[in-house]
């Protein structure tokens, strides 16, 4: 199913400040509409009114589609997305979304440890209320700059001293030898800045059981070859009997399909967001993103921003554009 279906329209029904440099959203469907259902760890693809699309997690009550929620943490020295959010919008408003898609799902297990920096938070608090319906045991470890930049304490007040904040002004960074002791039938989730996700996936490949952990990050941890010595031309082609557009060596699928405009969503580039994802209808590709499973892999899902073809050929379900397609008859 190409990406582009997906897209909803939707109008900011909520828009307040949670914490330092945390603003929260409230989305509802334009029509009124119910918004699709979704699982904790799920995010949405915002396509912003400046034409950026950026990824967040959706953090409201589980299930609800009535309205989404997410909370944006603004970025000054970002790539625009966050300051747009916080700069820009207000109630009222109206943009489009893509998804819900989750890359991030709740395993279930007995019990759990959740780690959460910052505005890594947001997947974790669904989670939470899913272990909680199940009746699992889990603890949180959640850290950030200071207690004013931590979004979501007053909904994490009830859960008592299941709940270990740790502001590093009061406390220095978190103790990952101490905080994650091996426990059993265990999982660890873990989502914030790439340098605790670094340290806890250093901890966990350490002394917990393979498979233990899971982690969310939207930046790659480390730089993805979208084109290399290795790299060849191939073909991409625009549905089963669609145009057949050539992508040299040193291209991405995803700059040929733009140069073509082709309707595609996209937004990091690196192979992390998964906004770029498209279903493959033939073909073989050379996958280097840093995201799919590899049962998305085995159904054939591929991120065109970074990933490649084995083969002369891919068959991707996308949208083909009026003039392209104008041109294929033209040349029938």
């Amino acid at each position: 199913m190409s990406t582009v279906s997906l897209v909803r329209d939707v109008r900011v029904t909520g828009c307040d400040q949670i914490a330092a440099g945390v603003r929260r959203l409230r989305l509802e469907a334009r029509d009124g509409a119910a918004l699709p259902a979704w699982e904790p760890g799920a995010h949405l693809d915002l396509l912003l009114p400046s034409g950026l699309v950026r990824q967040y997690s959706l953090c409201g009550p589980v299930g609800t589609t009535g309205e989404y929620e997410i909370a944006v943490l603004c970025e000054a020295a970002g790539r625009g997305g966050s300051v747009e959010v916080h700069g820009a919008l207000a109630v009222g408003d109206e943009l489009r979304i893509a998804g819900p898609r989750n890359r991030f799902p709740l395993v279930p297990s007995p019990r759990y440890v959740f780690v959460a920096g910052g505005i890594g938070i947001t997947p974790i608090l669904p989670m939470i209320e899913e272990a909680e319906r199940a009746g699992a045991a889990w603890r949180l470890v959640y850290g950030g700059r200071s207690r004013s930049t931590m979004a979501y304490l007053d909904r994490l007040d009830r859960y008592g001293e299941r709940v270990l904040l740790q502001p590093q002004d009061e406390f220095g960074l978190l103790d990952l030898e101490e905080l994650l002791r091996p426990e059993p039938d265990t999982l660890v989730y873990c989502c914030g800045p790439e340098p605790l996700i670094a340290a806890v996936e250093q901890r966990c490949a350490r002394d917990w059981p393979p498979q233990t952990l899971h982690t969310e990050r939207f930046i790659a941890s480390d730089g993805v070859a979208v084109v290399d010595e290795g790299s060849t031309s191939f073909e991409v082609q625009l549905g089963i009997e669609g145009p057949v557009l050539d992508v040299p060596a040193d291209k991405s699928i995803l700059a040929v399909l733009l140069e073509a405009d082709v309707d595609v969503l996209y937004s990091c580039e690196e192979g992390t967001c998964g906004s770029c994802e498209t279903q493959v209808l033939a073909g073989t590709p050379a996958h280097r993103d840093h995201l799919l499973s590899d049962e998305s892999r085995e159904q054939g899902c591929m991120l065109i921003c970074v990933s490649r073809c084995l083969g002369d050929r891919l068959v991707l379900d996308v949208d083909v554009p009026d003039e392209l397609a104008a041109s294929k008859r033209d040349s029938a």
